[in-house]
């Protein structure tokens, strides 16, 4: 298991457009990682199953936490074939997961500077942002954290990035919630038959 220091940030097009200008020229390109995403979102962790179009690859991982309750997220990762994705969904849906699932595709870039790895994304519900993380090793204690944290601060303050407090994540994540248990209430209600 590893633990993932992750910040996020949410920006228009043109502020999206000039970051990625800037980690052309600047960072460690990673190339394209776009992503179609079955997640999860359970009282305290985030359960997800990811088809990675651009790598040819998929998996399952869990996090430990949510988002809007700090940065460090213990997280363990299964790889499985892409082929396996459908599956993985039946079977967590069969678990009585089904009602907490979203489902996401992500146009996604990643680039690496200073130690922090950057996935400038696009998603319908997040439009325009970035998540900036650091991995460390599962033993890492509180200090080790903290740099992390520090360093994610740093280089986002370097390309001037404004990054998301706890609060505004906290904030978002419930509005997103709340709408998307909404619409599945709607469609329910539109598929029930007449009567």
């Amino acid at each position: 298991m590893a633990i993932e220091i992750e910040m996020r940030a949410r920006f228009d097009k043109n502020a999206y457009d000039q970051l990625i200008d800037r980690l052309t020229s600047e960072a460690e390109d990673l190339g394209c990682d776009d992503k179609k995403i079955f997640f999860y979102v359970l009282p305290d962790q985030l359960l997800k199953v990811t088809d990675n179009v651009a790598a040819d690859s998929a998996k399952i991982t869990l996090k430990a936490g949510k988002i809007g309750q700090g940065a460090a997220f213990p997280e363990t990762e299964i790889a499985i074939g892409r082929e396996d994705v459908p599956a993985a969904v039946r079977i967590f849906n069969a678990l009585g997961f089904e009602g907490t699932m979203h489902q996401a595709f992500n146009q996604r870039h990643n680039f690496r500077l200073r130690g922090v790895e950057i996935a400038v994304k696009w998603s319908e519900a997040w439009g325009h942002h970035a998540e900036f993380e650091v991995l460390l090793d599962e033993a890492a204690g509180f200090t080790a954290q903290e740099e992390a944290a520090a360093r994610i601060r740093h280089v986002a303050d370097e390309l001037g990035v404004r990054l998301m407090t706890e609060q505004e994540l906290a904030d978002f994540t419930a509005a997103f919630e709340a709408a998307e248990q909404e619409r599945k209430e709607r469609d329910a209600a539109a598929a029930a038959p007449a009567g």
